[in-house]
C-alpha cells in the first residue's frame, strides 16, 4: 500500500498513498479491496484448470499468475470459511458471481452489478467463493469489498444480511461516464442502504460510497460535502488529472471534504470511488477477524472463534459454491427468498451446466464432516 504522502501545495489534494489490491481507508471506514481477475473457462467444479493452480500455494495465493488469484480457494477461488465480528462489509460485484453460505444458514449467489451488505455486529461466519459458472467463455471477475466499523454501542446486537439487486442501485448515465451510488446522494440520486444499523444508514452521517466508470479523458466533479468528512478518492486503471495535477494508476488521494474538485480521466477506461463520511470517532481494538472496544473483548472473542467456527458450520463444505446454472438469488435460514426482477443486467447468455451437474443445494447438512472440494479437471 506504500507510505501516504503529504502534499504541501495546498490545493484541495492533501495525501496521496498507492491503491493497488489492497486500499487503506479512514475513519469510519476499516478497509477496502479492489479485485479484478480474468478467470479462464470453468470445469465442473467452477474452478480454473488443475495443471494451472497445482503450482500454487493454494489457500494463500494472492499472485495474479495467469491474470488471476486464487485467494484463499483451494478449488474455485474465493474465501473460504472464515470470522466476521464487529464490523460492516459492502461487497460489490461488477462482474462475475460471489456464491456465498453463512454460519446463520443464508445462502445465494450475486453478481454483475449487486451489492451484499453484511452488518456483523456479532459472531458470523461465512465463505465468498468466486464460481467460474462459465465454460463456454472466460470468467471475468471484478469485486470491490469496502469494510466500515459499527460503533461499539451496536457491537454484539446481531447481524444483517441484505442485497441490493443491480436495479435497484442509483444508476446516472452521462456522456463517457455511468455513476453507481451504493451510499449517500449524489446529483439527486440516493444510494440504499438496506442494514439498519450501518453507519451509512444515518443521512447525518454523510457517508457517501460512489464508483464512476468512466472513459479516456472524461471529466467528473466531486462536489464539497462538511467539513467534518473525511474524503478519498481512489484511481483504478488508469491515471487521472486531480485539481489539475497528474496522478499515476492505483492510487489513494484524500481530499479536502469543503473542496470542489474535478477530476479528468487519463488515456484508459477506468473506475474511480469515492468513500466519504463522518468518522465514528471511537478507539476500537482488533486482531484477526475481531473488532472490538477493548484488547480483553478481543482476545475473548478470538478464543471463542477458534472454538465454535467449524462446530458452528451448518454446511458440508467450507468453500460450497452454488450449481453452476443458478440464477442470483439470496435464500434466508427461515425459508424467504429473494430474486432480482432484472433476470440478467449485462444482458449475457446463460451458464452452460456440465452433464455432470448433478448437487443441489437446499439444507444445511450437518451430518457430513466438513472438507474441501476436491479438484478435478
Amino acid at each position: 500500500m506504500g507510505l501516504f504522502g503529504k502534499i504541501k501545495d495546498g490545493g484541495p489534494v492533501v495525501r496521496e498513498q498507492a491503491a493497488e489490491l489492497h486500499w487503506d481507508t479512514e475513519d469510519p471506514f476499516m478497509f477496502a479491496s479492489h479485485h479484478f481477475d480474468d478467470y479462464p473457462r470453468g470445469n465442473r467444479q467452477q474452478a480454473p484448470p488443475l495443471e494451472e493452480i497445482k503450482k500454487r500455494s493454494l489457500g494463500h495465493d494472492y499472485r495474479p499468475q495467469y491474470g488471476y488469484r486464487m485467494y484463499g480457494g483451494k478449488v474455485a477461488p474465493g474465501f473460504p470459511l472464515h470470522t466476521h465480528w464487529g464490523y460492516e462489509t459492502i461487497t460489490i460485484c461488477t462482474e462475475g458471481y460471489v456464491d456465498h453460505f453463512d454460519s446463520l444458514g443464508n445462502q445465494g449467489r450475486f453478481g454483475y452489478g449487486d451489492v451484499q451488505w453484511i452488518t456483523a455486529s456479532s459472531r458470523y461466519g461465512h465463505c465468498e467463493m468466486y464460481p467460474l459458472a462459465f465454460a463456454d467463455r472466460d470468467n471475468h471477475h471484478r469485486v470491490t469489498q469496502i469494510m466500515m466499523h459499527i460503533p461499539n454501542e451496536k457491537k454484539n446486537k446481531g447481524v444483517e444480511i441484505n442485497n441490493v439487486w443491480a436495479e435497484n442501485v442509483p444508476c446516472i448515465r452521462k456522456d463517457g461516464c455511468v455513476i453507481h451510488v451504493y451510499a449517500g446522494t449524489y446529483e439527486g440520486m440516493t444510494g440504499v442502504v438496506p442494514n439498519k444499523d450501518s453507519w451509512a444508514a444515518d443521512p447525518s452521517h454523510h457517508v457517501r460510497i460512489v464508483s464512476f466508470e468512466v472513459d479516456p479523458g472524461v471529466k467528473i466533479t466531486l462536489d464539497p460535502t462538511v467539513p467534518s468528512a473525511g474524503r478519498n478518492v481512489y484511481l483504478t486503471d488508469s491515471g487521472a488529472t486531480v485539481a489539475g495535477k497528474d496522478y499515476i494508476p492505483q492510487t489513494r488521494l484524500k481530499i479536502k471534504p469543503d473542496a470542489e474538485v474535478e477530476i479528468t480521466n487519463g488515456d484508459k477506461k477506468s473506475e474511480i470511488w469515492l468513500l466519504e463520511g463522518d468518522p465514528i470517532g471511537q478507539k476500537m481494538c482488533s486482531f484477526g477477524p475481531v473488532v472490538l472496544a477493548t484488547d480483553k473483548e478481543v482476545r475473548e472473542a478470538n478464543a471463542v472463534v477458534r472454538k465454535e467456527e467449524i462446530k458452528d458450520w451448518p454446511w458440508n463444505y467450507v468453500n460450497k459454491t452454488q450449481p453452476v446454472a443458478t440464477d442470483r438469488f439470496i435464500r434466508y435460514a427461515d425459508g424467504r427468498e429473494d430474486r432480482p426482477t432484472q433476470k440478467d443486467p449485462r444482458e449475457l447468455p446463460p451458464a452452460v451446466p456440465f452433464p455432470e451437474e448433478t448437487e443441489k443445494t437446499d439444507e444445511p447438512a450437518k451430518k457430513v464432516p466438513v472438507r474441501d472440494y476436491w479438484n478435478e479437471d
